[in-house]
């Protein structure tokens, strides 16, 4: 069966064991294959035939010829090696050109299968050739291809045996699964890592709009993949992707190299281009893009041209642009380099026939020997040679472990002893120093080392490149190691970056990188650049005009005690409370002066006891309100001002049954006169209100939130019970009006009824006007119209009341003694009699008094009817006994006695 498989093999390639192109080699116990573009292309002619003719390579590739020169040192250095020399083991290499051809490639990697076959002892592919003795060793491990598209065809071929590949330079993600290629080995990272690393420079450049070139085989179609994957996830747009035929001897090169050239110049917003491609298909692009169309934009190089900056010496970067490659580790190249000064002294014999090196006679017949050496250093990628090196290592170590520790031990010397499994297993498992540094193959076979970012300079008229940053795998993380000042002003965006206050809005069809920018409404916000969507503002606390960038807190507004006006108002309180407690101090001091008697007597420390509440409740109508709040300055002044009203209500009743009722009817009234019952009776009432108001749906304070404020308040709970608890005083009000009223005409000395009458009139008028105010205002100052009303309503009693008789008190003196008070009795009820002409009223009043010995009056004459002069009389000596006087009480049928 494998016979007819490798028979299969050699017929599909068209070609013969004397079709293998001549290679170097070198003898060796173990035979390392290698695998080096040597050439470009490969160009089959018109009358090209299959299995009768073969393509002619072209285009030598210095940098694929220097690639296989630092195998051949590797392998030289490593023979020198102790783990080598002490076990008396040496490497041989046997190295074709692959013509950057995957037909050339498998041909010429038959000269590596066909001694495996037959040295496994498992068929007999081996073909004769004009060397037999040289194809004897069987080749154990295959060093190679450069390009992604050769490995993969030549691992499928050297899987069939199990002889381990390591490339040193393809990168392609495919062959990381070892399920279709368990025998491929790399050096270098695979192109996950590169195009992640790519994006993360993008990303981190806010470049969002780029370019991708590649070619048209295994490597670049899985590089485009990959990249257009990564970008997608950092919201990276590709503006256009241009495919490159995958060979250089394509007859359609170059009008697809002029027409990516064209799609370049027509992309003007595309600042950046990250290309995949060949070397020599950039060289030609630069050439044409020389017109300084492209001088601003940045070329983002693969591993596969950004260490090929030497064959674009000619090209002016000035008129190009900027170019960044990634490039693989590398390590010390000096002994690299001496090798190769030294190899251009052995010149003559690589022109013989007798080399072991024929490749080089094509090098010298090219070339000065005079600048053989500055050439092959100039094409001398370092990156390369050490992923290189880092293979022949990785191989010395595994034979090293593989012929020692063995068990049985395998003569190693002996050839065919060593299977080419054997060493891939060993190699999988070995861990080989490179530098003083330890390294092994991952379970997808790769030596993943991370990248080094470079940008290319002009120096001197040449191109030389700078390593700037280093992208490491572990954290997809890049650390600057100079500045990188040359990128940060370049913008490479389908649209201008939306400023924070905007956000991006796309159109249907577009890409999401080319869109408008449009403004966040109100109470919406951005703040970053290129946002998605705006985000929304907490509308509780906080709001936002339009294009915001933050959400501004809002302002809470309430009565706050710094306010202005609320300061008056609280002065105010305060002045009154001062007051009130002044003249409660007065008035108990005075309390038995006629004065103080007459207007009440304990009654007016009730009063002003209940004033000084009222005062006190409108504290808690400032400031941050809270429920306990809400709920104390209602209730406080409710129960306060009832008790005020109620007593001024006892007042009003007292004057009305002294003057006003039938006398029939007052021995009755007498007896029903409690003022103290009454006061209760009435602030009682008003107390079941407050309690069921606050069992039932209590005041609580709420915040109510404006577009650009938040309103601290009360919210009353039931305005029925605040209605019912103002109208019950109000009522009360009334109820004291109409009595006072109709006792307004008393004696000058003691006139209460009057002043009464007016203070409730103020209460009234305020409260009818608040009502309205009240239910019209809106925002932080409503607290401020009830205040006002209070502050009204307690000063208009205060002053009404209280304020004549502490002149009285204060400043009148001689009026607050008993004898100017029956005077003004005695004046006022001669006033009565003269009004209702009773012609004996006159005398019995004036013996009253002269009884008394108070004070001396003339009578005059009068008229009237003695009935109701003596009516009059009793009451004003009824009247008299309330307030403290010592007049007799006469025995008259009449007399209200209470």
């Amino acid at each position: 069966m494998l016979k007819h498989l490798c028979l299969l093999v050699l017929v599909s390639l068209g070609t013969h064991a004397t079709d293998i192109l001549e290679g170097a080699s070198a003898p060796g116990d173990i035979i390392i294959g290698g695998l080096f573009p040597i050439h470009a292309g490969a160009r089959r002619s018109a009358t090209y035939q299959p299995g009768l003719s073969q393509p002619v390579c072209v285009q030598l590739n210095k940098g694929g010829l220097t690639q296989a020169l630092a195998m051949i040192q590797a392998v030289e250095e490593a023979n020198r090696s102790p783990q080598l020399t002490r076990l008396g083991i040496t490497l041989g290499y046997r190295i074709h050109d692959s013509c950057s051809d995957v037909s050339t490639a498998l041909r010429a990697s038959m000269d590596f299968t066909q001694d495996s076959s037959s040295s496994g002892g498992g068929g007999d592919c081996r073909v004769a050739s004009g060397n037999s003795s040289e194809r004897a060793q069987p080749v154990m491990a295959v060093l190679g291809a450069s390009y992604s598209e050769l490995s993969i065809a030549l691992a499928r071929l050297l899987t069939l045996e199990f002889i381990p590949q390591i490339s040193y330079s393809s990168t392609a993600t495919i062959l990381s699964d070892k399920v279709r290629f368990p025998a491929f080995l790399r050096t270098v990272p695979n192109d996950v890592y590169q195009t992640r690393a790519m994006v993360k420079l993008l990303s981190d450049n806010n470049w969002n709009w780029v370019g991708v070139i590649t070619t048209d085989g295994d490597y670049g179609r899985s590089a485009l993949d990959s990249f257009a994957t990564e970008a997608a996830k950092k919201g990276i747009c590709l503006a256009f992707k241009e495919v490159l035929p995958d060979s250089v001897t394509n007859p359609k090169v170059n009008s697809s190299i002029s027409q990516v050239v064209q799609t370049i110049r027509n992309n003007g917003r595309a600042k950046v281009i990250v290309s995949f491609s060949k070397p020599s298909y950039m060289r030609q692009m630069f050439e044409q893009l020389q017109d300084g169309t492209a001088h601003d934009r940045v070329w983002i190089a693969s591993d596969s041209w950004s260490t090929s900056s030497n064959e674009m010496a000619h090209i002016d970067f000035a008129l190009i642009g900027k170019v960044v490659g990634f490039t693989f580790k590398s390590g010390n190249m000096t002994p690299f380099h001496r090798y190769l000064r030294e190899l251009n002294a052995s010149r003559e014999m690589h022109l013989s026939n007798d080399t072991n090196m024929p490749f080089m006679r094509e090098f010298y017949h090219y070339v000065d020997s005079a600048k053989a050496a500055a050439i092959l250093l100039n094409n001398t990628y370092s990156d390369a040679v050490f992923s290189i090196q880092m293979g022949i290592c990785a191989i010395s170590q595994a034979v090293a472990d593989l012929c020692s520790k063995t068990n049985p031990k395998i003569d190693c010397k002996t050839p065919g002893a060593v299977k080419p499994w054997q060493l891939l297993k060993a190699l999988k498992g070995t861990e080989f120093e490179k530098e003083g540094k330890t390294y092994t193959f991952d379970k997808h076979g790769d030596v993943n080392l991370g990248y080094d970012i470079c940008i290319w300079n002009t120096r001197r008229g040449a191109i030389q490149s700078t390593n700037v940053a280093e992208y490491h795998l572990h954290n997809n993380s890049i650390t600057p190691t100079s500045q990188l000042g040359p990128l940060k002003d370049v913008v490479s965006k389908c649209s201008n970056s939306c400023e924070a206050g905007e956000v991006k809005k796309t159109v249907e069809g577009q890409h999401t990188c080319c869109y408008e920018c449009i403004n966040c409404p109100e109470n919406h916000y951005s703040n970053d650049t290129d946002m998605d969507q705006c985000l929304s503002c907490n509308t509780a606390i906080e709001w936002a005009p339009e294009r915001s960038s933050a959400c501004q807190p809002k302002t809470l507004e309430l009565f706050d005690w710094e306010d202005g006006f609320a300061i008056v108002l609280l002065s105010l309180a305060a002045l009154g409370v001062i007051m009130a407690l002044a003249m409660a101090v007065l008035f108990l001091w005075q309390r038995n002066t006629p004065v103080v008697r007459a207007a009440g007597g304990p009654l007016c420390q009730v009063i002003l006891l209940s004033l000084m509440g009222s005062f006190v409740s409108v504290v808690f109508f400032v400031g941050q309100p809270s429920s306990i709040k809400c709920k104390v300055r209602q209730v406080l002044f409710g129960l306060s001002f009832t008790l005020c009203v109620s007593c001024i209500l006892v007042k009003s009743l007292k004057i009305l049954l002294a003057f006003h009722f039938n006398p029939s009817l007052q021995e009755a009234l007498r007896r029903l006169y409690k003022p103290y019952a009454i006061v209760l009776a009435c602030v009682g009432v008003q107390a079941l209100v407050c309690v069921l108001w606050l069992v039932l749906r209590s005041p609580w304070s709420r915040h109510t939130v404006g577009a650009r404020s938040v309103l601290a308040e009360c919210q009353e709970g039931s305005y029925v019970a605040f209605g019912t608890m103002l109208g019950y005083i109000a009522f009360l009000a009334v109820v004291c009006f109409a009595f006072a009223f109709k006792g307004r005409k008393l004696p000058e000395s003691y006139n209460e009824a009057k002043f009464i009458t007016f203070g409730m009139l103020i209460y009234l008028i305020s409260w009818v006007i608040f009502v309205p105010v009240y239910v019209t205002t809106s925002g932080k100052y409503v607290p401020a119209v009830e205040m006002v009303v209070i502050l009204i309503s307690n000063y208009g009693i205060l002053c009404c009341h209280f304020l004549p008789k502490c002149y009285i008190i204060l400043f009148k003196k001689q009026h607050n003694t008993k004898d100017a008070f029956l005077q003004s009795v005695y004046e006022y009820s001669q006033k009565s009699t003269s009004s209702v002409g009773s012609p004996g009223a006159e005398d019995i009043t004036k013996k009253q008094c002269e009884a008394r010995g108070s004070v001396s009056i003339d009578l005059s004459s009068s008229t009237g009817s003695g009935e109701s002069s003596t009516d009059t009389v009793n009451s004003v000596i009824t009247v008299s006994q309330f307030t403290g006087g010592q007049i007799p009480r006469p025995r008259l049928k009449r007399t209200l006695s209470i």
